[in-house]
């Protein structure tokens, strides 16, 4: 079973510095049956303008999951960590007991496009941890490369949560398979381009929740950016 989620009836706001999609309810939007799926909690897809930003503000109990297309994000912590994060970059927070942090566009003019990705934790009360990885886009060319999972197998960054994220490129010719067991979820978000997921025809934007289908093909890709998450 696939149910999509049209990129037109996600939650949408233009803030002018800040130009934001909600895939799931967050902040001042709020759509009963999209609050969440499974642990795989908001799925903002960001532009933010040059020089704009998210002042620092706290988090906790949560794992979060930073993907840039676009651009550049300057990122500041209160566990001490400062960095950049660029396209490729897979970036992973855990909120854990506390943290506060700021997001900036490293950009003063050029603005940068993101996901920012909220998933559950598998318990309250982990200890913070920041983490940032980068996965060359050969490794993610006409294939699903293991970016995130619970135990950091293939150099992917590590999540405290039964779940997995993949991310590929997919153009003309290029396809892949992924088996998902009968006890799994999942949901694929279509970052930039377009797609086909089993035959149907996928855009920016779009998302699809899937549930007892044993496999799982992209081809049909045109410029095509995606994000798989194998849930629990």
């Amino acid at each position: 079973m696939i149910e999509i989620r049209p990129a037109a009836e996600r939650g949408h706001f233009d803030h002018g510095w800040l130009d934001t999609w909600h895939t799931f309810s967050f902040a001042d939007y709020h759509d009963p049956r999209y609050v969440h799926f499974r642990s795989l909690r908001v799925i903002n897809d960001d532009r933010v303008a040059g020089g704009g930003g998210f002042p620092t503000h706290p988090h906790r109990d949560m794992e979060i999951v930073t993907y840039v297309l676009e651009g550049a994000l300057e990122h500041k912590d209160s566990m001490g960590t400062g960095s950049v994060i660029r396209p490729g970059d897979v970036q992973r927070m855990s909120a854990g007991t506390g943290v506060t942090h700021s997001e900036f566009n490293a950009s003063p003019t050029e603005a940068v496009h993101l996901l920012q990705i909220w998933m559950l934790p598998e318990r309250k009360g982990i200890q913070p941890s920041y983490e940032q990885k980068n996965f060359p886009a050969a490794e993610r060319r006409g294939k699903l490369r293991l970016v995130a999972s619970p135990d950091g197998r293939a150099g992917s960054v590590k999540i405290h949560q039964d779940n997995k994220l993949y991310a590929g490129l997919f153009d003309k010719g290029e396809s892949a398979k992924y088996e998902l067991k009968a006890d799994r979820y999942a949901w694929l978000q279509v970052a930039r381009g377009s797609v086909e997921l089993n035959g149907i025809k996928l855009q920016a934007g779009d998302g699809a929740a899937m549930a007892e289908e044993p496999v799982i093909e992209l081809a049909g890709g045109k410029d095509a950016e995606v994000l798989l998450f194998d849930l629990s």
